[in-house]
């Protein structure tokens, strides 16, 4: 929920989230248009498509899984989100790379240097690391790198990963989260419907809606599209 979404906004979704879906059974079984309600205003809506197939997965067993790999298998979960889970949920001292760690590794060690690859980072996050306590450091190192940022700018625009996100007005994203809504009021739409009723060209909002239901978001029967199950 944190990704590119300030934490402010995110707090009441997340408290909410877990008032509805207490256990990965009660998120699996939970209408796709009530997932998508709730994770409004959230963006990245294939992120809450990922955690309910997750959740279908996890639905199936009596444990969460605690292994690297296991927790790759899960839809949605990549090394990040993998590593993530191991430091905070069960206190593993695995190196972890995101937004603001990597500001204060690029502030401390490679100052006024440019294009510098995560690859660079990894072993030096590796050897500071507090390996007791990983929980604890890594917020810590997430609060540096945020004052780092209001202080001296975001380092991040030094990193070989960092990409400029579009403006959202006419952004993908908006397209996708229009149709979403859309084909929220629980009935079917046809793309002519669809496309009449969103400020977008014609082609953009057919393009998204193809992507949409590769995605299983949406599915279509003889020209009517409704929110996947």
């Amino acid at each position: 929920m944190l990704q590119q979404t300030q934490t402010d906004r995110v707090v009441p979704k997340y408290l909410a989230w877990l008032e509805a879906y207490p256990e990965p059974a009660a998120l699996a079984a939970a209408p796709l248009a009530e997932v998508l309600a709730l994770w409004s205003g959230l963006g990245y809506n294939r992120r809450a498509l990922a955690l309910v197939r997750a959740a279908s997965q996890l639905a199936s067993t009596d444990r969460f899984p605690d292994d690297e790999e296991e927790l790759l298998d899960l839809p949605g979960v990549g090394p990040y989100t993998a590593r993530a889970i191991l430091a905070f949920a069960f206190g593993r001292p695995v190196v972890l790379i995101e937004t603001n760690i990597r500001s204060v590794f690029l502030h401390t060690f490679h100052p006024g240097e440019e294009g510098v690859h995560d690859s660079r980072l990894a072993p030096l996050v590796e050897a500071t690391l507090d390996r007791k306590d990983p929980r604890t450091w890594y917020y810590a190192l997430m609060d540096y790198g945020v004052d780092i940022k209001r202080r001296e700018g975001n380092p991040n625009r030094r990193s070989a990963h960092y990409a400029r996100q579009s403006p959202f007005a006419d952004s993908k994203r908006r397209i996708r989260g229009g149709l979403l809504k859309a084909l929220g009021e629980r009935r079917g739409k046809s793309a002519d419907e669809l496309a009449a009723g969103l400020p977008f060209a014609r082609e953009r909002v057919e393009e998204a809606l193809a992507e949409l239901e590769a995605e299983g978001f949406v599915a279509e029967s003889e020209g009517v599209y409704r929110l996947g199950d």
